[in-house]
């Protein structure tokens, strides 16, 4: 099902806000335009940058940034094509938000990435049934602690 684009805003507190979030929200948004601050990219240079993007939604993410004016996608007639994304003149007046956005994130990385010196794969969790994968790993049989019961008086 396509995404609602850009209803009406009712101009209420906040309207503004969710004008402006909804130009880069999505996963990868705000990400690709961070990017092509430095320089203008090809697809091929965007998808070794963004490595786990997959084309299909880079794609879409693309598309959805130039229909919205943020960026400028430029096709050379040649054999093969060659296609150039940069940021058009309302996309690079992000450039302050953006950078506000990194300069957060490098403050607060610690508190939204992974724990320091806790090894996620040392955590149990319940198991996958026998044979499927969770997560692209596969599981191994589950096999907990046992659990010792003190009785309430010695507590």
């Amino acid at each position: 099902m396509a995404k609602v684009r850009h209803s009406r805003f009712d101009c209420a507190p906040g309207c503004s806000v969710e004008a402006a979030v909804g130009l880069i929200d999505g996963k990868w948004k705000s990400v690709i335009l961070f990017h092509l601050l430095d320089r203008t990219l090809r697809f091929g240079e965007l998808s070794r940058i963004l490595a786990s993007v997959t084309p299909r939604m880079l794609t879409n993410q693309l598309r959805e940034l130039e229909e919205d004016g943020l960026l400028v996608r430029t096709v050379y007639p040649q054999v093969p094509p060659k296609v150039e994304y940069s940021l058009s003149p309302l996309g690079r007046s992000m450039e302050p938000v953006l950078m506000a956005l990194k300069a957060w994130g490098d403050a607060n990385i610690g508190r939204f990435g992974k724990p320091r010196g806790i090894d996620l794969r040392e955590r149990q969790s319940p198991p996958a049934p026998a044979g499927q994968t969770a997560g692209g790993h596969q599981w191994a049989k589950f096999d907990p602690a046992p659990i010792e019961v003190i009785p309430d008086d010695l507590e």
